[in-house]
């Protein structure tokens, strides 16, 4: 099913149930479809509402960083709540051996064996994993191996 659909089907379940936490987090989730589709004036394909759903999703992680180190744990709270409602709708995440094993595998077919090969290995890595691992956790085990 298309993210879009799929996070409008649960929409209409959360109204129906009346749980507004829900709701609100689906609505956002919705209007940055939307938005995207009006800037760009186009349908969004599964991968961009992937993408979308990535992007928002980099957002709550940020954003629950900082206001922990700000000591908002209310806000923080919020925001981990919006996180766990978006990523269902997200393709399933790879665990750490499985983004250790693409990270090995790009490395052999690209010669890489420096810190200084970390961004042409990075081009190669992530569209492999688009949707399935974070640019953040990524970069971390790049770094773990060519360290």
């Amino acid at each position: 099913m298309h993210p879009k659909e799929a996070v409008q089907e649960n929409l209409k379940a959360a109204m129906k149930a009346g749980d507004t936490r829900r709701r609100e987090t689906l609505r956002l989730m919705t209007a940055a479809f939307k938005q995207v589709e009006v800037d760009q004036r186009k349908d969004l394909t599964e991968d961009d509402a992937t993408a979308i759903l990535m992007s928002e999703a980099k957002k709550r992680r940020e954003s629950i960083e900082e206001m922990t180190r700000a000591g908002r744990s209310d806000l923080a709270e919020q925001e981990q709540y919006e996180l766990s409602v978006i990523e269902e709708f997200l393709p399933r995440q790879l665990s750490d051996d499985e983004l250790r094993r693409v990270v090995r595998e790009a490395i052999a077919e690209t010669g890489a064996s420096s810190p200084k090969d970390i961004g042409a290995l990075m081009r190669v890595v992530m569209p492999r994993v688009q949707g399935q691992a974070d640019g953040k956790r990524v970069n971390a085990i790049v770094r773990e191996l060519l360290g």
